[in-house]
């Protein structure tokens, strides 16, 4: 059986029509559904039983057994970048994940889960998952620190040969519709070319980067539940691994292959960035997939017009734009 956190998610619930495509339907879901739409990204998925996180967190905590557990793939948190309650963020992304993994590790239970790009901050120290850079780690919210924190916890307990921890970089795919404004800027400037025929981008305020050339490492959701499954299939991989394409691409690439995928012709508009982002916006991230590559993972990933392609015409134009 594989327990599966966060699994009406973004992530969570491509990763559970990945396990149901490829014949697993012995899977226990942990979530809450919340009172949005969340609720759609299970439709049409098999599965066990689905638990409340408080609850699950309560059966972890006092040692209950859950049958015979494969794999715990952790993909729950609160994942809002603005979130400013620090409390709460780090409840539930470093002790909540401290509980998992320590009931995981005494019983030999395979654990992968989700950290993030978040956790390199502006990139002052590159973006290189070399374990010796992770002390030099300053992230810019308590997103990415409660996730370097937990990053930290896994390397000093010395369980990286029994851990699998993944920094996800820019992700963007079906099931992503419930995030709100934490929606990726794909689904965002698809909507505003439907509304105004333009594509909103902010501008620079650097002389390195042109307006809309500020770059991110774009990846596509059916590339990242790829390599969550070829690491539940090779479980003698262990160690915290970037998950990016390895090619930063610009603002305005995205919005050129919005404009390609919806038979629009080119129209980006700059605007003024609220000054309070200025000073910490990212202009630049590109995951070294060095590590990923060596560990043994082959497959491409799609580019970013083959993905933006495939998001808008196979999900975006559907009605019902669900995995």
């Amino acid at each position: 059986m594989i327990i599966l956190t966060g699994a009406a998610g973004f992530i969570g619930s491509a990763l559970l029509e990945k396990l149901n495509s490829e014949g697993r339907r012995d899977i226990l879901l942990v979530d809450n559904l919340g009172s949005d739409d969340k609720w759609k990204n299970l439709r049409g998925k098999d599965f066990l039983d689905l638990i409340p996180i408080e609850k699950f967190g309560r059966d972890v905590t006092t040692g209950s057994e859950f049958g015979n557990v494969e794999s715990i793939i952790h993909l729950g948190a609160c994942s809002a970048t603005t979130e400013r309650n620090a409390d709460f963020v780090i409840e539930n992304n470093y002790r909540y994940s401290k509980n998992l993994a320590e009931w995981a590790f005494n019983r030999q239970v395979h654990f992968l889960y989700a950290s993030s790009a978040a956790t390199y901050g502006g990139g002052e120290h590159g973006f290189d998952d070399a374990i010796e850079t992770l002390p030099k780690l300053v992230p810019q919210n308590v997103y990415g620190y409660s996730k370097h924190l937990f990053d930290r916890w896994i390397v000093e307990n010395k369980a990286l040969d029994r851990a699998v921890g993944i920094k996800f970089f820019n992700v963007f795919g079906p099931n992503e519709y419930h995030k709100g404004e934490m929606q990726s800027v794909v689904v965002k400037a698809y909507r505003q070319v439907l509304e105004r025929g333009s594509i909103q981008l902010f501008k620079s305020y650097t002389e390195k980067f042109g307006d809309g050339d500020q770059m991110r490492d774009f990846v596509y959701v059916k590339d990242c539940v790829n390599v969550l499954w070829w690491f539940l299939n090779n479980q003698g991989q262990g160690g915290i691994f970037n998950l990016g394409t390895g090619k930063a691409r610009t603002w305005n690439d995205l919005a050129r292959a919005v404009f390609q995928a919806m038979n629009r012709p080119n129209k980006i508009e700059y605007i003024e960035m609220p000054v309070s982002m200025r000073d910490r916006y990212q202009n630049f991230t590109q995951a070294n997939v060095g590590k990923l590559r060596n560990a043994g993972y082959k497959a491409p990933f799609a580019s970013l017009e083959e993905s933006v392609r495939d998001y808008i015409q196979s999900y975006l134009l559907r009605p019902e734009p669900f995995l």
